[in-house]
């Protein structure tokens, strides 16, 4: 927790007293916004800090030399401004101001140097050609400003509890509720009222699509994707909740509490994009700082979830793009900072799986997620991504770091609305081991279905579970299923 005392050290700037109290307790960033209490973070994590909110006056006040005429005329004119400061003894800060939406001075002190893109003042809009950025447009990202009208669009997405809004020059926009696309009437707005891009996406060699993560005045937390198609640029918007549910909030089937206290080894969330496998993560990370004295360290595009540290344990929340280059590299890092759980929000290549089970195989657990739709396919997907020659020796390595594929989906319900995770669950038992050691990955199923008592599940048997108590309907479960017959098995007992 980061305390200040009642009153600013007469001999430092009041600003400077404060960004040495939190580096002193480990937090990297400071932000400051009019008529609202100060937040701290470390590595994206959230930290307790006693200070009072900040009237404009006061902020002002605080911020003193730096908050220099010409900053301020550039601040005016632009609703941003970009510098570095560099406090005796703390180093580096990047600084950005900006106006949010209600004209209200927002300040973020990040420790480091300014990243290059920061330092552009006045992004240019890009994606509506003749149409002005509104002075209240607030920029939140490197290289990415959000207008006013879409603080407005997400909220009314948050209230029909949509996940996602579909944008697109000259279209409708689209919300996903419940896994399906909902027209909102009336929206045929371009592009570029909702967002703009810091710099000309149609100049050569500028990339075909951009992704962000950022975080709305409200709070609302997002993870942007931004590429061109055909038809012009379009605009992807994931809305993530704010902190980590406990895993009693998922409604999962199947209990999954004791794979958060496991010592070391692999554990892979696998399920296809918007399955919630992100969710079901952080459930077991918050598990995990919850019960155990540990070092998180979690690598994610963005960081989607805000995980609390606790009295006996330790977050690190890395950003690809923002703390570190790339997966690859964060978990080279990661392998040097003495942390106890691993996080990686994807494995994405060959060299990302081979340092996740060198992890694994060293001493820590490791949370990962990938895209497959069942166990057998997992582990399929991990061994496949080796070269041919490699593949014998990578089935023993999977085989003695591997301990357990949790396979997710998400169903509607039968009645009423929402939606319900299906899972498919397997433990590496000796048995399971051997026939990823022999290659033999098609008796898994058989595996999972003589396995209830070491804890596994098939995903066959939960569905018929689910039609048995009229969760779903059959309709849902048999296309949901990946071995039909096995599904129509459980579905006649």
């Amino acid at each position: 927790m980061v305390r200040l005392g009642r009153a600013f050290s007469p001999r430092m700037p009041g600003v400077d007293q404060i960004l040495s109290a939190i580096v002193q307790q480990g937090a990297d960033e400071l932000r400051l916004v009019s008529d609202e209490v100060p937040v701290v973070l470390a590595a994206g994590a959230p930290r307790r800090f006693t200070m009072a909110a900040t009237p404009d006056t006061t902020l002002r006040q605080l911020l003193g030399e730096l908050l220099s005429a010409d900053r301020s005329s550039e601040l005016e004119a632009t609703g941003r401004a970009a510098f570095e400061h560099h406090p005796k003894g703390l180093g580096p800060f990047g600084v950005v101001l900006a106006l949010d939406a209600a004209r209200r001075l927002e300040v973020t002190f990040r420790r480091g140097a300014l990243a290059p893109s920061a330092s552009e003042a006045s992004p240019r809009p890009a994606l509506a050609p003749a149409e002005p950025r509104p002075a209240a447009a607030s920029p939140v990202a490197p290289g990415l400003v959000l207008h006013p009208r879409l603080h407005d669009l997400c909220e009314e997405a948050a209230r029909v509890r949509a996940s996602d809004i579909h944008l697109a020059d000259g279209e409708p926009t689209y919300f996903r509720v419940d896994g399906r696309l909902q027209r909102v009437s009336g929206s045929r707005e371009s592009l570029g009222s909702y967002l703009s891009l810091g710099s000309d996406p149609h100049a050569p060699g500028a990339a075909a699509s951009h992704d962000f993560g950022a975080e709305l005045p409200s709070g609302q937390r997002l993870r942007i994707s931004v590429y061109r198609t055909g038809a012009g640029w379009a605009a992807a918007i994931r809305l993530l909740p704010r902190t980590a549910p406990a895993l009693e909030e998922l409604g999962l089937p199947f209990p999954l509490d004791d794979l958060a206290e496991i010592s070391h080894g692999l554990v892979l969330l696998c399920g296809a994009t918007g399955a919630g496998k992100s969710t079901t993560l952080a459930a077991l990370c918050r598990r995990a700082l919850e019960r155990r004295s540990i070092v998180l360290l979690t690598l994610e595009d963005p960081v989607e979830f805000a995980l609390s540290q606790t009295s006996q344990s330790l977050v690190r929340q890395r950003q690809i793009g923002r703390d570190v280059p790339d997966f690859v590299t964060g978990l080279r890092d990661a392998l040097r900072a003495d942390p106890d759980v691993i996080m990686v929000g994807e494995l994405r290549d060959t060299e990302t799986i081979r340092l996740a089970l060198t992890a694994a195989e060293t001493g820590h657990l490791v949370l990962a997620s990938l895209h497959s739709g069942s166990a057998a396919g997992c582990i399929e997907r991990v061994i496949d991504a080796y070269p041919p020659e490699q593949r014998p020796s990578i089935r023993m390595q999977v085989a003695e770091a591997l301990r357990a594929v949790v396979v997710q989906k998400l169903l509607p319900r039968a009645r009423g609305s929402g939606r319900v995770p299906a899972l498919e669950v397997l433990r590496a038992t000796h048995a399971v081991a051997n026939v990823v050691r022999e290659g033999k990955t098609a008796q898994i199923g058989t595996l999972l279905q003589g396995g209830r008592r070491e804890g596994m599940l098939s995903l066959e048997r939960c569905l018929a579970d689910y039609v048995h108590t009229g969760i779903v309907t059959e309709d849902v479960a048999r296309a949901a299923a990946n071995e039909r017959d096995s599904l129509s098995m459980y579905l006649a007992k």
